[in-house]
């Protein structure tokens, strides 16, 4: 017999991912890189979270938009927070909120779950 599981998205949680944005805004012009990056922010939190609804921080936003509309920074530490949904009528019991984690280096980072 297999076990009950919970589905993948089903519980609280809260981690750091460090995101690698250049490849993935190599192929956009000058005008699109910022708000390109906040899409890929929003990507990747959807997939690896597993909610629809993601929440990006004010001080996520104003790192990316920091030095200008065409020079986001190569790479940049989120922290993701799957949270209850207190609104009554939300489609989705969960969403994910996207925030800043200033470091000083990216060498030797790795996905850390934080424990509340």
């Amino acid at each position: 017999m297999a076990k009950d599981r919970k589905p993948k998205g089903s519980e609280v949680v809260t981690r750091d991912y460090t995101i690698h944005l250049h490849p993935k805004l190599r192929k956009y012009g000058f005008k699109r890189k910022a708000p390109r990056a906040v899409k890929v922010i929003r990507d990747f939190a959807t997939k690896t979270m597993g909610t629809s609804d993601v929440r990006v921080d004010t001080r996520l936003n104003k790192e990316i938009w920091k030095t200008g509309v065409r020079n986001v920074p190569y790479r940049i530490r989120v922290r993701l927070s799957r949270k209850r949904n207190d609104d009554e009528d939300a489609k989705e019991p969960l969403y994910t909120l996207a925030s800043y984690v200033p470091v000083t280096t990216f060498k030797g980072l790795q996905t850390v779950t934080i424990e509340e």
